[in-house]
């Protein structure tokens, strides 16, 4: 690996995190969630509501971290095996061919309640079979239904000191639509490129069906995440920023019945044009390699983590990850919550994620009655 100096971008994100203003108490900040009104009064939700993001640290053990590697690479095991006709095989990306991969798969649509697996852009040889002799190594992420499918990762995603958070930040009525293991390979993790997690999962009013976002990210480091292998980057602030982009069941083929179109596009989303953040979807010019001014320029900072260290994030935050070239793993669990009925908001029927029938996300609070 060419050698670049991680120590000085390390501490250069440290010093910037550490200058962040604390956030005002006369007034108080605004809440993200609900505009008209304060943000919850705890230290956290302050500074969440004020900068677009929290690090808390030690969320769990480092060995409920490693139970959850154990368990994936578990299910890799028992239930991946690329090359196998009855076994589909996908790639995952965030590059400018996203839409052409995620759009035309009927894998990724039909993965919303269950547990799939995606390989890294180059891991996967014309046949399917994967070019290294450990499939682990060759995936990208494994999603979406994790916490409804596998019981230690729903013990997770449903626990009390979950709930506790997503409440004291202002959450009344929080649902789960989605979670994901990523895995950012040793040496062939790809960047993921600036973007918005409300564009994926994006909900309106309950009262008069305009848009009105919701999505909470839950960015659990089961590895120590670096600069070095991959950590993420955070734009402070941004979260005020508008949605620039929606990632949608695209009409021509949904509602018009052309089955030749693309399960999914993107769609510019009105007052959010790229000239907000013209890196949208890419990286900021000179991002990589380190110094990464162009990533500083544009006022990202990294967020270094513990193993067991959680990151939490509105779904405006801009955000992105850098490819991790190191020989060290950086997996992640990540869960997506956005606001449910009692909390003023709907899942919006544009989403690309949908489940079947009448089957309803999982409610935080619902869960924890039933638990108890």
């Amino acid at each position: 690996m060419e050698h670049h100096n991680f120590s000085t971008l390390s501490s250069r994100g440290a010093e910037l995190l550490g200058s962040l203003p604390s956030p005002s108490t006369s007034p108080p900040p605004t809440s993200w969630l609900r505009p008209a009104e304060d943000a919850p009064s705890n230290e956290d939700a302050q500074m969440f509501h004020t900068h677009g993001f929290l690090r808390v640290k030690s969320f769990v053990t480092p060995s409920e971290a490693t139970s959850m590697i154990e368990r994936m690479t578990k299910l890799v095991d028992e239930a991946w095996h690329p090359g196998d006709p009855s076994t589909p095989s996908a790639i995952f990306r965030t590059d400018e061919k996203q839409e052409s991969a995620q759009g035309s798969s009927d894998y990724f649509l039909d993965s919303a309640d269950r547990v799939h697996f995606f390989a890294e852009k180059d891991a996967l040889n014309a046949d399917g079979t994967v070019s290294t002799s450990n499939k682990l190594l060759a995936l990208n992420k494994s999603g979406h239904g994790l916490h409804v499918c596998d019981p230690l990762f729903n013990s997770y995603s449903t626990s009390s000191k979950i709930r506790n958070l997503v409440n004291s930040l202002g959450w009344v009525d929080p649902r789960i639509p989605q979670s994901m293991y990523i895995f950012k390979q040793p040496r062939i993790g790809g960047e993921v490129t600036s973007h918005q997690d409300s564009t994926f999962l994006h909900t309106e009013s309950t009262s008069s069906g305009s848009p009105a976002q919701s999505c909470l990210g839950l960015w659990l480091a089961l590895h120590p995440a670096t600069v070095e292998n991959g950590c993420l980057w955070v734009r402070p602030g941004s979260h005020k920023e508008p949605l620039r982009r929606r990632f949608i069941r695209n009409p021509k083929r949904f509602v018009e019945g052309d089955e030749e179109a693309p399960q999914m596009i993107f769609e510019d989303c009105p007052g959010g044009e790229a000239a907000v953040a013209p890196w949208e979807g890419k990286l900021p010019e000179g991002s990589w390699p380190p110094p990464s001014e162009g990533l500083f320029a544009a006022g990202f900072v990294p967020v270094e983590c513990e193993a067991g260290d959680l990151v939490v994030f509105p779904g405006t935050l801009d955000h992105l990850s850098l490819p991790n070239y190191s020989d060290k793993p950086r997996h992640t669990f990540q869960l997506h919550m956005v606001e449910g009925p009692k909390g003023g908001r709907k899942w919006s029927d544009s989403n690309w994620l949908q489940y079947n029938g009448d089957k309803e996300f999982i409610g935080l609070n619902e869960e924890m009655k039933e638990k108890e």
